[in-house]
């Protein structure tokens, strides 16, 4: 049996090249022998009621596909990292054609035989597109493609009429074939024989109905590696770390699917080390260590101190004591002695700081001298030298 795929107008398609007919017949019934098959096709003169015949080179056969008459877009690629979703491909050239080539993308679940069309009804503009990438990644709150489903896609590439056969992806799954970042915005504050961490999502996940989980791996500087976790909070503590040291960490987020309870790991954030800080007791013990230190510094000092003013008590007192210095009044007198000095300060000079007695001594015998004195103490209120004997 030839591969005729078959007949119209005024030729017959065979093997994607153009045969011309070979015989009509008075009814206008074409016939030719293949293989010793006689084939009967019908001919309806359609020219009036059709544009211009396409040259031969441009017959499309039903059964040969019009998809055929472009290349496909090639080296499809599936871009799943955090929140994008980007289907990218090769680009199709024409030669000697300067027709712009647009593409179209569809979709479908592994449970449906139905394609959909990638349009902007449902906010994604994959329809007729002159780019070699579809972004489907979720707008706001809203999801396009189930995350926990099996999806396929297949791009194809147009001209005006012309279409290309299309191109099928390998199926994949969100949330089993996503790349999950690290954490992101981690701020790490030490405190008392701990760490407190805070930090933000790699992404948005409330389109997804996804949720995510933290562990953070930690270490002792040169010291064996731990794990923590999972945290559902962005605000994590690590307890019972020792004080004064330094630890080194890393952060990783786990992506859950609510849905399917499917989970993706994540990538690890980068190594970050930092200093705990003291603890209430270590504090104590550093406020006495510290005190007792001072006092027997500052005992030592002072012992020292006392030590050389002893060994060295004439050298000190030199230095400490003043020279001695003649008076103002008697260094003026002194620089022009015309001037009256000396009456100045006799006349300026307080009579009660001036005031004297004046004492007598005289032998008298016992019992008058004690009538001498007893007289001499009533007369003057001043001091009173007693005689001597």
């Amino acid at each position: 049996m030839p591969n005729l795929v078959k007949g119209g107008g005024e030729g017959t398609c065979l093997e994607r090249h153009v045969i011309p007919f070979l015989h009509l017949d008075r009814n206008g019934v074409a016939y030719e022998w293949f293989d010793d098959v006689h084939l009967n096709i019908f001919v309806i003169d359609l020219s009036p009621f059709l544009s211009p015949p396409l040259p031969p080179s441009l017959v499309l056969c039903p059964f040969q596909d019009s998809l055929s008459q472009l290349p496909a877009p090639r080296n499809p690629k599936v871009r799943l990292h955090n929140a994008e979703q980007v289907l990218s491909w090769e680009p199709v050239s024409l030669s000697n054609d300067t027709r712009p080539v647009v593409y179209q993308v569809q979709h479908k679940y592994r449970s449906s035989s139905t394609w959909y069309d990638l349009s902007d009804k449902v906010e994604v503009k994959c329809m007729n597109i002159t780019t070699t990438e579809c972004d489907f990644t979720p707008k706001g709150n809203s999801v396009f493609l189930r995350p926990e489903f099996d999806t396929f896609l297949r791009v194809r590439a147009k001209v005006d009429e012309l279409v290309s056969p299309w191109l099928t992806v390998p199926s994949f799954q969100y949330c089993r074939n996503v790349t999950v970042g690290p954490p992101e915005n981690i701020w790490v504050t030490p405190g008392e024989g701990s760490l407190i961490i805070r930090l933000s999502s790699p992404f948005d996940v409330r389109a997804f109905s996804a949720t995510f989980l933290y562990y953070v791996h930690y270490w002792e500087k040169a010291g064996i590696q731990q794990v923590k976790g999972p945290f559902r909070s962005t605000s994590i503590v690590l307890n019972d770390l020792k004080p004064l040291r330094e630890y080194c960490l890393q952060i990783k987020a786990q992506l859950v699917c609510e849905k399917g309870n499917i989970s993706r790991p994540g990538h690890l954030s980068n190594v970050s080390c930092y200093k705990t800080a003291m603890d209430a007791a270590t504090k104590l013990q550093q406020i006495i260590v510290i005190a007792v230190g001072l006092f027997l510094f500052l005992s030592m000092l002072a012992g020292a101190c006392f030590f050389l003013v002893l060994k060295y008590r004439g050298l000190v007192k030199y230095w400490f004591h003043s020279p001695p210095s003649i008076p103002l009044q008697i260094e003026e007198y002194l620089k022009d002695p015309a001037q009256p000095i000396l009456e100045a300060l006799d006349k300026d000079s307080s009579p009660k700081d001036d005031a004297w007695d004046s004492v007598s001594v005289v032998s008298f015998p016992e019992k008058e001298q004690e009538d001498v004195l007893h007289s001499t103490l009533h007369q003057s209120p001043g001091p009173v030298q007693q005689p001597v004997g």
